[in-house]
């Protein structure tokens, strides 16, 4: 153990260098920033901090699998982590489309495929529509996960996770209760698959009123009423 948290300090610079990097690019990019709704709502970053590395290598340990300074970075990618937040789901066409720009021009590389999280039949239709692996999480959890790297063969590697602001607030509370170890309390559980239902009906709503506004802008422009 002491030898990988040695190693992580070692590369910690070099790694928090393409976290800002990136989230420079998510603040910064004008596409996703143009008014009246932008399409990133905020961006929150971290890097991990050596306990919870420590906790998580436990738990791999538990798992099977052995880490050493070998695999340390292949094993573990979210050493740096960025949440990407958005109001409503049709702005993740965006946010994907940016990204994988970045990946068509060079300026990032994927270590794995992207893949979504979520337990909403009508989301899994919305992300395998964009191209993007969908996975069924009887947990309640939605989000999509981007790991990415500055160039091929690098071992520096920083987690993108992207996901509406409804969805982020189901993640929080579920974070602070299971997270690193799940709780047991059966009422918790009943309640937080009551609040991802709130949360994707909520999500739902604000798609449909950003849907209902430009349907109605059209018409106006249609029938050449003036905007007020």
């Amino acid at each position: 153990m002491d030898e990988i948290i040695t190693i992580y300090k070692e590369e910690k610079f070099k790694i928090e260098q393409f976290l800002k990097r990136l989230v420079n690019f998510f603040q910064d990019n004008p596409d996703l920033h143009k008014e009246p709704l932008p399409v990133v709502h905020s961006v929150k970053y971290r890097m991990k901090n050596e306990q919870h590395l420590a906790d998580k290598v436990e738990r791999k340990k538990s798992l099977g699998v052995e880490l050493t300074k070998d695999n340390l970075f292949e094993e573990i990618t979210d050493l740096a982590g960025i949440r990407v937040l958005h109001l409503y789901s049709e702005q993740l066409k965006d946010i994907h489309n940016a990204i994988m720009q970045e990946v068509n021009n060079g300026d990032l590389v994927l270590y794995e495929t992207p893949k979504a999280y979520t337990w909403d039949i009508d989301l899994k239709s919305f992300y395998e529509g964009l191209g993007i692996q969908t996975i069924v999480k009887p947990s309640y959890y939605t989000s999509v996960h981007y790991v990415v790297m500055p160039k091929k063969g690098s071992e520096i590697k920083c987690e993108i996770q992207v996901r509406t602001l409804y969805e982020e607030v189901w993640g929080e509370i579920d974070h602070s209760m299971n997270y690193p170890y799940e709780c047991e309390s059966l009422a918790c559980k009943e309640q937080l698959k009551v609040l991802a239902q709130l949360t994707a009906a909520g999500t739902r709503l604000a798609n449909s009123i950003v849907k209902s506004k430009g349907e109605y802008d059209m018409l106006k422009e249609k029938d050449g009423m003036p905007f007020e």
